[in-house]
């Protein structure tokens, strides 16, 4: 797989809002430990939080008293982040992407991408971050992986995703591509950590959770129907208490980038 994204990816989950708000999961507490107890992270850091979405892990660097630049350029998804987070006066909106933040040189100590880099360019994205991030600052790149045959369950969801699911074979296989990272990272390398991570859904959030992914037919898809009727049967036979769980591992991958390239100090 090469270091470019798939064309044109920004508006792909425009008529999923909703869903993606309500359904897709967080991260876990120790990514927040990681970055401060390897990162240096402080409160009084400034991050850019490029490819936002609804702002899951901008909520989280709030939390931690962060001012952050939430950079998303698919406004439908920037305006639910602003719905739920605009209040805060360290959030701020950005209507920008990875390879174009918008935003000025040396303006941030971190910069994060959650769930969002295999979309990116990733030598347009590694001179952008370069330029906004202030010495010694690092770049972090966190994907929840769902667990894919863990339990009967996921091994029964993942074969449902290749079934019914548009590009879901191509989508996926760029999580945690070896080559953008590599060519992103530079030959510093980088660094990687693993933490556990599980949602639990009933038949409602199990729909939210499939409706939210971009690979899915959308509505007015004649394969829609059909596809929510057999995520029914695969629920009802899995459910155990009106529940399954999705198993995930949230990787993290964390390095610094410098003027030779990026590089691990």
């Amino acid at each position: 797989m090469g270091s470019g994204p798939p064309q044109d990816p920004t508006g792909r989950f425009s008529d999923r809002v909703q869903d993606y708000a309500r359904h897709r999961p967080s991260y876990p507490p120790e990514l927040i430990d990681l970055l401060r107890e390897e990162l240096g992270l402080r409160p009084e850091h400034v991050v850019a939080d490029v490819g936002s979405g609804t702002g899951i892990l901008t909520e989280m660097l709030l939390a931690n008293g962060n001012r952050v630049f939430a950079v998303e350029p698919n406004r439908a998804m920037a305006r639910e982040a602003v719905a739920r987070l605009g209040a805060d006066e360290r959030f701020r909106d950005v209507d920008g992407r990875a390879e174009a933040t918008g935003l000025g040189s040396g303006s941030v100590d971190l910069v994060v991408a959650a769930q969002a880099f295999h979309w990116f360019d990733a030598v347009r994205a590694r001179d952008e971050f370069r330029r906004i991030l202030r010495p010694q600052g690092w770049v972090v790149l966190v994907w929840n992986i769902r667990r894919v045959d863990s339990t009967a369950f996921l091994r029964d969801y993942e074969a449902f995703l290749r079934q019914w699911g548009t590009d879901y074979n191509e989508v996926s296989s760029r999580y945690r591509d070896e080559v953008a990272l590599n060519v992103f990272f530079g030959p510093g390398g980088y660094r990687t950590r693993r933490f556990d991570y599980r949602q639990m859904f009933d038949l409602a959030g199990l729909r939210g959770r499939l409706l939210s992914s971009s690979y899915t037919p959308a509505a007015g898809d004649p394969r829609r129907e059909p596809m929510l009727l057999a995520l029914a049967e695969l629920f009802e036979r899995h459910q155990r208490d009106g529940r399954v769980a999705f198993d995930y591992d949230t990787w993290v991958y964390y390095g610094r980038l410098t003027a030779a390239g990026a590089g691990v100090s």
